[in-house]
């Protein structure tokens, strides 16, 4: 053998690459503030819409909370809107239009990466959501991950990946709920209880009324039984201000005005220096 072939040879584990470093497994960051108990402040979205979705997500919320409940979005233009979302800040959360396994397992395949159940009056329901979010053994989620595993395409694996980081949200607003909060708040495995206030001052008989004070002791007693189970609680946050009382009260997780309410406020702040505004639907005739 040469000695030109031997220097070539001496030289080649230089000429090798470096090995890469093992890569962090990636944790859905809404996880991580709610772990740190740092708020967290999601997008209401009503409008079928990807683009609205996508601009959404980059302006700095934490979390899209893809409206499936009170709004016309079909599954396949969630899964469009959530599609949309790759790359931004946003994580897209839907919340599903009941507490039931089927819904939310939709929702997850298609790639939501939380699910947000409405109306969870008791522990077996808190239960039900919980499972519906996790895999066997852990739960009892189908398996069939094609669409959302496109959207999260995890070296270690959409299943582990998912059991990781999908968010259970479960929603209290009724009286009932209030009622059962203990049971509800001591379920393994919620990462939020969120109160729906509005739907909770009807149930409580003191409809759109959310400073009563029947109103206001059942919103304090659903957060004291959550931090006694040391569970993140959340409400509506209806302008910035509203959502620094809330964090002083110990809440954590919020939901801003929907994308039309935001549309709207936007275009009124603009239109108003040139002394330009809509008409008052209160004072004119419906008919």
């Amino acid at each position: 053998m040469s000695q030109q072939t031997l220097w070539s040879l001496s030289a080649l584990p230089a000429l090798l690459p470096l090995p890469i470093p093992a890569q962090t497994a990636w944790e859905n960051p809404v996880k991580r503030l709610l772990r740190e108990r740092q708020p967290v402040l999601g997008a209401t979205i009503t409008v079928p819409s990807a683009e609205t979705a996508a601009q959404l997500a980059n302006a700095g919320f934490d979390f899209l909370w893809i409206e499936m409940e009170h709004s016309p979005i079909t599954l396949e233009t969630a899964r469009q809107m959530i599609l949309a979302t790759r790359g931004l800040k946003a994580v897209p959360f839907i919340r599903v239009p009941a507490n039931e396994l089927w819904l939310a397992k939709r929702a997850l395949d298609i790639g939501a990466l939380g699910v947000i159940f409405p109306f969870t009056t008791n522990a077996r329901l808190a239960r039900q959501a919980v499972a519906a979010c996790r895999y066997p053994p852990l739960g009892r989620r189908g398996v069939g991950p094609g669409l959302a595993s496109f959207r999260w395409p995890a070296p270690e694996g959409y299943q582990p990946f998912a059991d990781r980081n999908v968010v259970v949200i479960v929603i209290v607003e009724e009286a009932e709920a209030v009622n059962s909060i203990d049971e509800i708040a001591a379920v393994e495995g919620i990462d939020v209880i969120y109160i729906g206030t509005s739907d909770l001052s009807y149930s409580l008989g003191h409809g759109g009324e959310l400073e009563h004070p029947a109103v206001q002791e059942a919103v304090g007693k659903i957060l004291a039984a959550a931090k006694r189970h040391n569970v993140p609680v959340g409400l509506p946050a209806r302008s910035p201000e509203q959502m620094k009382t809330h964090i002083e009260q110990g809440f954590t997780v919020f939901q801003a005005p929907a994308d039309l309410s935001l549309l709207l406020a936007g275009a009124r702040a603009y239109l108003a220096p040139l002394g330009k505004s809509g008409f008052d639907p209160r004072r004119q005739p419906l008919y």
